[in-house]
Formats: structure tokens, C-alpha cells, sequence
């Protein structure tokens, strides 16, 4: 995610963001601040058919790469129980240190499958999800990580079940327990209000529905999904999601992955399929409503590239938009092929200072792509490089986010370097210059004092100076080795920040763990290698 607000100059800027189908109605120097958002992995309802398409898991382009993504995978617990254990209640989170309650324990997700009946901008309408599970313990309950305000009702396997509201959690006991490995389907319907969203003190600012002038938006990071669809929502937890969005004539919808049908209805309202191909994590899902241009194009090696726009935007934004196949093209050079069958810009017609790196799909505002134009390849290309590290590449739990975020503002700054931006050397020298006192006020880069110092600068401009240490202290072949050896091994995976030291290690052929250490986890910053001045 990226955020940034020029009149804000210690501000940071960091993220750079359904009914089933039974009852459907119709089918961005350190002076400027940035935030990046980016993405949700989820899975959803089970026999569901998309027109007879056929929804292909974790498979990705240039087969030099497959990708051995796994569904639903709890990357922070192992399951629970034995085959002859007593049912008994899953976990109501994961365990994450930052944030408890996200996720859930006691089953996986296979796949979502997320229904909207849209009907008009900032106005309620009947939404449900269907989720396909499988469960890692015998449940006598379970949760689901759920904010929505108008609960209808749920079931379990088609038969109702009871349920209470806890805070964000709902609690769902089955009419019959659930057996460890048992598959089930629940089934969640509610009414979707697209004004709610809730706010936060860091580069994030509001989050969750974004609404436009005709339609929405959404910004589900960090933990705002929830409150857009019943999810099992960690950063670490994803899974295929199918979307069944029904819109009024004349008003397009657009998500992650591709679109499989556009069907007209004998009422004149459209329903748009579209099939997220791969797993995505629920803070990564996105869901866009609104009066589109849909622009295509392609990239390297033939990928496709389909930008919405909405339609008074189209001209204003085109100059910064049709530099997509240039900053892949300079991405892959450096990380290796991209990982996702295809890429595009949304174009949020909203005066929110925030992008979102949604999975496939980048969340950008009309605001980014109408300025400088130093400024908009950064927060484009910041965004670009979160499709490797931090959607394919997902993070273990929060406090590795400056493994997302950091790499992000360091090809970001780059790739600006060498097109008419700052010096990446003078960027990571004022960045050095503060760094004691955020490591003091918001925690070291892989160590955030709590969740409310998540997305804050230091682990932005914080952690791409861990990351300029070690090419100052490595040399850049080796570590360009690093790097591409990092997308390439967890490509589709789940990996955390001892992944990421081990697999540095190895790379250089030398134990990095003692320079690394004091960088990540440290209360002053070290001695930057080769900058004794500084």
C-alpha cells in the first residue's frame, strides 16, 4: 500500500487494500508520505458453476515458475486434535501477536464465493458468501471473522445453524458437529452497507467500503474485509474467490482475476463473473462498482493488462497508466517473471491519499495519476512490486510486513532513481537520519511496538533501508541473487522474516543472521556498510 500527502511531510504513507448463489437475483523522498494496500486470500462456496469455466489453484504463468500456492493454509498453526478427539470449539484466531482474533482456527478455507446484488451508490443491498471449509479438528463450533451489521442467517451443510456476535467474531455452532477432515459449506446472508468503514491513526487512515460517486471501492487492509464479507482473515490465509456481482444497466463491476461471463437479465440488470484464479488473501480482495472504461492493453510476454477507469478519467490518466508494460518489464528484469496471469489499474475516483496493491488488480487514486509524474511512477510502480512480495509472496504474520511493504518503497525508489526522482543513496541517508526515533516511537522494522505502529514510516522508508544495508553490505550481484531467489523460492507461498534471513544467508554464503539481527530487531540503528559518514 501507499500513501502520501505532500503537506504532511512526517507522515508516512503505506499501503499502496454476497449472497450465495441460492435466492440471486440475477447473477505511492521521505518529505512525502505513502501507503500501499494490498490484498486478501480467501476461499470460498464449493459446487459452484461459473458458465463451465474451470477454476484453476495457485497455477501460474511462465511455467518456469509454477506456483506451489496452497488454499486456505494456516501458515501459524498446525491442526488440531487427533481423528478420535471430542468435537470441541475452534480457535477464535490464529494467534498472530499484533492481532489475535484474525483468522480462525479449527478448519481451512477451499474456496469463497462472494454475491453482491448491488443496487445504487451508498444504499444497502442483499449480499451473501459461501464458504467451502474443511476442517482440521473435530468442531463442535467455529468462527468466522465477520463486522457486517445485518446478519440474516446462516447455515451449515444447508441446515441452519445458531450463531452469536462477538465484537468482529461470529460464532457458528452447527446443528451436528463437524468431524476432523470433514468437509462442510457454510452459508452466510446479510445486507452489505458500502458506507461502512472505520478509521486508523497510521498511513491507512479509512478503510474497509469506499464509496464513489457512482459506486464503490474497496480497501479491505489490514483487517477491514470482515466487514465487507464473513471471512477467515490473516494476511497468511487465502484461498480462490468466485464473484457474483449483479449491477443496473449501465453500471460495470470489476474484481480480481478475470472475468468469466457479462450476462444480461430478463430485468435488465447485468451479472458480472469474475473467478480470482489463484488464491488471495481477504485483505487483498477487490470489488469495484461504478460507470467503467475498461482499457486494454498488453505486457511482457503477451500478459494482459486491463485497466477500469471510470469514464471521465479515461483521458486525465491515461499518460501515467500506459506505463505498465515498462515498469513489468523493469520489475521482471529484477525479480524474475511476474507471478499472476494478468494486471491491471483500477482507477478510484476518490480524494482518499491511499493505494491499495490488490491482487492482480492495483487500487490506484484518480489523484496519483493527474500530477507529477515522478510521483506517479513511484506510487505505481510501489504498487506494481507488491505483486511479488507481499501478494505472491505473502507475509507469516504482521510483524513481517516490512518484508511487503519495505521491499515495495525500496524498487520504488529504485526505479525513480534512474527516472528523474532523488537518488536512492540521499533517500536512504534521510531515512537513516531518523531512524533511532522511529525504531523508539514505532518499534524496529520486524518488531512494531503494537498493532497501531503496523503501518507507519518505519516500515516504509524503515525497512527499504534495511534492505539498502544489505546491498551496501552483500554488493549488488549477490544481492540481486537474493532477491530474485526470495520471489522465486516462496512464489505462491507463505514465508516471514526468518525465511527471508535464512534464505539471504544461503544465497551469500555466509550466516547474514548477526548483521541482520540488530537491523531488524535492534533499538539503534547500526552502522550502514560503506557510509562512515553517516
Amino acid at each position: 500500500m501507499e500513501i502520501h500527502d505532500p503537506r504532511q511531510p512526517s507522515q508516512f504513507h503505506g499501503l499502496r487494500g454476497l449472497r450465495g448463489l441460492r435466492g440471486l437475483p440475477g447473477l505511492r523522498g521521505l518529505p512525502r508520505p505513502r501507503t500501499r494496500r494490498t490484498a486478501l486470500l480467501l476461499t470460498l462456496t464449493g459446487a459452484v458453476g461459473i458458465g463451465g469455466a474451470v477454476v484453476l489453484v495457485g497455477a501460474l504463468p511462465h511455467g518456469d515458475h509454477p506456483s506451489p500456492a496452497r488454499p486456505g493454509t494456516l501458515a501459524t498453526t498446525a491442526p488440531a486434535g487427533s481423528p478420535g478427539a471430542a468435537p470441541s470449539p475452534g480457535a477464535p484466531g490464529i494467534g498472530d501477536p499484533l492481532l489475535p482474533l484474525d483468522g480462525n482456527g479449527g478448519y481451512t478455507v477451499s474456496r469463497y464465493t462472494l454475491t453482491f446484488d448491488w443496487r445504487a451508490p451508498r444504499t444497502r443491498f442483499d449480499a451473501s458468501t459461501t464458504i467451502s471449509a474443511s476442517a482440521t479438528q473435530a468442531l463442535s463450533r467455529f468462527d468466522l471473522d465477520f463486522a457486517g451489521n445485518s446478519l440474516h442467517s446462516v447455515t451449515v451443510d444447508d441446515v441452519p445453524a445458531t450463531t452469536t456476535r462477538d465484537g468482529d467474531e461470529l460464532v457458528v455452532t452447527p446443528a451436528k458437529p463437524i468431524p476432523q477432515g470433514g468437509a462442510f459449506t457454510v452459508r452466510v446472508t446479510y445486507t452489505a452497507d458500502p458506507t461502512q468503514r472505520r478509521h486508523r491513526g497510521d498511513a491507512i487512515g479509512d478503510y474497509g467500503w469506499v464509496p464513489t460517486p457512482d459506486g464503490t471501492v474497496l480497501y479491505p487492509q489490514p483487517d477491514g474485509a470482515k466487514m465487507i464479507f464473513p471471512a477467515n482473515d490473516h494476511p497468511s490465509l487465502r484461498a480462490p474467490v468466485t464473484f457474483l456481482i449483479t449491477t443496473p444497466p449501465g453500471v460495470s463491476a470489476v474484481a480480481n482475476g478475470r472475468l468469466v461471463e457479462r450476462a444480461p437479465r430478463p430485468d435488465g440488470r447485468v451479472l458480472w463473473t469474475y473467478d480470482s484464479e489463484q488464491p488471495v488473501a481477504a485483505q487483498l480482495v477487490q470489488m469495484a462498482i461504478g460507470k467503467f472504461t475498461f482499457v486494454e492493453s498488453t505486457g511482457p510476454h503477451g500478459l494482459p493488462v486491463r485497466d477500469a477507469v471510470p469514464g471521465d478519467l479515461v483521458n486525465g490518466t491515461k499518460a501515467y497508466r500506459s506505463l505498465t508494460p515498462e515498469h513489468l518489464a523493469w520489475l521482471e528484469q529484477r525479480l524474475g517473471p511476474y507471478p499472476f496471469r494478468r494486471y491491471g489499474v483500477l482507477v478510484g475516483d476518490t480524494d482518499l491519499p491511499v493505494a491499495l496493491e490488490s491482487q492482480a488488480l492495483s487500487l490506484v487514486p484518480k489523484g496519483d495519476l493527474q500530477g507529477d509524474r515522478v510521483d506517479a511512477e513511484r506510487d505505481l510502480v510501489h504498487e506494481l512490486t507488491h505483486q511479488w512480495t507481499g501478494d505472491s509472496v505473502a507475509i507469516r504474520r504482521w510483524s513481517d510486513l516490512w518484508l511487503s511493504e519495505g521491499h515495495a518503497r525500496f524498487y520504488e525508489r529504485l526505479y525513480s532513481e534512474a527516472h528523474g526522482g532523488d537518488s536512492i543513496e540521499s533517500a536512504m541517508r534521510a531515512a537513516y537520519e531518523q531512524h533511532d526515533q522511529w525504531r523508539h516511537d514505532e518499534g524496529a522494522p520486524a518488531e512494531p511496538r503494537t498493532e497501531a505502529a503496523l503501518f507507519k514510516q518505519v516500515r516504509y522508508d524503515g525497512s527499504a533501508l534495511v534492505l539498502y544495508a544489505l546491498r551496501e553490505k552483500v554488493g549488488e550481484g549477490t544481492f540481486e541473487k537474493i532477491e530474485r531467489s526470495w520471489v522465486t523460492k516462496y512464489q505462491g507461498r507463505v514465508a516471514g522474516t526468518q525465511d527471508f534471513v535464512a534464505l539471504a544467508s544461503e544465497a551469500a554464503g555466509e550466516d547474514l543472521k548477526p548483521f541482520l539481527t540488530p537491523w531488524l530487531y535492534g533499538d539503534r540503528t547500526p552502522p550502514m556498510p560503506g557510509h562512515p559518514d553517516w
